[in-house]
């Protein structure tokens, strides 16, 4: 009987060991489980937003498009280019109702018409701005977000000399507050086409009178839609005559249509007319996002 007993104990206790085995395998692989998954990196949510990496604010001497103008003064917005536009064009045909007292009296030719909207169109229009302006001025869009005085350019808003832009060109006098008809054409404009149906507001016209010794070349400024007495036209532009030597000259504003009748033939501005070089467009004007790129190449669209 004591033999019969001992065997059926150990038979019992090798039934418990068996019981136990099986729960203590399973316990050490969830724990090795475990260890394993707190070395592994979670995987991103999709809701996770994960910034582009290609797109960063240029700096103060980038030129990615290599047109001699620091990418950080550019318009890099199409609404700060659309903006920029009705300023501009906005302010230069108010010169032909009323001259402004702001307009220096010593700049007023073709290319201070220029010079003169360009930079009241980068400033901050404010209270004091309508004010300084005198009658009549009113708002017609906001303001852009690059301001005259900026860097790295400050108030040298004009480039004077061939080349892509380097952080020493300001200081180098590359750079100006002046610039006449010629140095717009030559180094802060693009040509665009001699076919004013690919023109846009704010585009440049430039002629070319070798006849004329000293200022050879003259710059009007495309204005599409007047914003004044339109007329239903679409081919307005304005520009200032030039000084003469009974007068000042003045401020005019008429249409391609009409200049297209002149009685002088090498101010119409025809594609068979040689003396006419065509629309240009501001260089601040013409990229499109110069900060999207990828590997060094800039990839743009027309403005």
């Amino acid at each position: 009987m004591r033999l019969m007993f001992d065997v059926g104990k150990m038979l019992r206790r090798r039934s418990a060991l068996w019981l136990v085995f099986p729960a203590t395998l399973l316990l050490v692989t969830i724990a090795i489980s475990r260890s394993a998954d707190s070395r592994i990196s979670p995987v991103p949510s999709p809701s996770i937003t994960i910034p582009n990496t290609n797109r960063t604010e240029p700096n103060l001497s980038a030129d990615l498009d290599h047109d001699g103008l620091p990418d950080a003064s550019e318009l890099r917005s199409f609404n700060d280019r659309e903006n920029f536009r009705r300023w501009f064009t906005w302010i230069a045909e108010m010169q032909f109702y009323k001259l402004s007292d702001e307009w220096n009296t010593e700049q007023r030719d073709c290319a201070g018409l220029v010079r003169f909207a360009w930079r009241e169109a980068l400033r901050t229009h404010d209270r004091n701005w309508y004010q300084r302006m005198g009658e009549d001025y009113q708002p017609v869009a906001a303001d852009v977000s690059v301001k005259l005085g900026s860097e790295p350019l400050g108030e040298k808003l004009f480039r004077t000399a061939p080349g892509t832009y380097h952080a020493n060109d300001v200081a180098s006098s590359k750079f100006s507050e002046f610039a006449d008809a010629q140095t717009l054409k030559l180094f802060n404009a693009t040509f665009i086409s001699r076919d004013r149906e690919q023109a846009r507001p704010g585009d440049l016209l430039f002629f070319y009178q070798p006849y004329v010794q000293k200022f050879p070349y003259h710059v009007m400024i495309f204005l599409g839609d007047a914003s004044v007495a339109n007329e239903g036209a679409h081919d307005w532009v304005v520009y200032h005559t030039g000084a003469a030597p009974e007068n000042d000259g003045a401020v005019k504003k008429v249409r391609l249509a009409v200049l297209d009748q002149h009685p002088n033939k090498r101010w119409r501005p025809l594609v068979s007319n040689p003396n006419f070089l065509g629309f240009y467009r501001l260089k601040l004007l013409t990229q499109q996002n110069p900060t999207d790129h990828v590997g060094g190449v800039v990839h743009s669209q027309p403005s």
